[in-house]
């Protein structure tokens, strides 16, 4: 009976082992808190408003890169992101984030705004763009990535992804290391692309307009 009972004892060690090297890996997303659904700031996931006007920089994107731009068709309701996908965010955001030297696009290309996928430089669209191109090349579905348009904390026009999952809405910013579910980060959102295809922008604010129209550009975000 003690060999047993000994048996048992490293068999229990050994899962709260294996329990905690689980949490581990994904103690660098913040989780999203319980939501009570009295508001959609207080809760997980982002809430639509009808359509948005795409960004002028994304169209031409789409026009020059078509299959960056395309839907796979694969899944359309929320993405079951296992522990091993969590992971993976975390770990192309910091890895984009450290390859990728922060630059505007005039000192980049010599124009104000120009979307596409950055080599050693970029401001914040290129990066959410090359961490969207990388998660989708791990096997994300194109619909779980979707490039987000925000005014942050300055009230200047900045770029993130969202990846959309049944955990929670989840943000890969090139101003912030951590990935945190959306109403955890300091931003007001505003537009992001469509689940269902990605050349379509749905609105994230009531107060759309003369907003979204002087973010839809981007040429005043920061570069922190």
């Amino acid at each position: 009976m003690q060999r047993v009972h000994l048996g048992a004892i490293v068999l229990i060690g050994g899962m709260l082992a294996s329990s905690a090297a689980w949490a581990q890996g994904v103690s660098n997303i913040q989780r999203p808190d319980k939501a009570d659904g009295s508001s959609a700031q207080g809760s997980p996931f982002m809430r639509i408003f009808g359509p948005a006007q795409p960004p002028h920089g994304f169209v031409r994107f789409c026009e020059a890169n078509p299959h960056e731009c395309s839907s796979d068709h694969s899944q359309e309701s929320r993405f079951d992101a296992s522990v091993e996908r969590l992971k993976e965010l975390d770990e192309i955001n910091r890895t984009v984030n450290r390859e990728v030297a922060p630059a505007t696009d005039l000192e980049v290309y010599g124009v104000n705004e120009y979307w596409t996928l950055p080599r050693t430089r970029g401001d914040c669209e290129d990066y959410a763009l090359q961490k969207r191109h990388n998660l989708i090349r791990k096997g994300w579905p194109v619909s779980a990535l979707l490039l987000t348009v925000v005014r942050d904390e300055k009230g200047e026009g900045h770029a993130v992804l969202t990846a959309r999952t049944v955990q929670g809405d989840y943000i890969l910013d090139n101003k912030i290391e951590d990935v945190r579910v959306w109403s955890k980060t300091p931003y007001q959102f505003v537009m992001r692309q469509s689940y269902l295809n990605p050349k379509v922008w749905v609105a994230l604010d009531t107060r759309q307009g003369p907003l979204a129209t002087s973010l839809s550009g981007l040429e005043n975000e920061s570069m922190e």
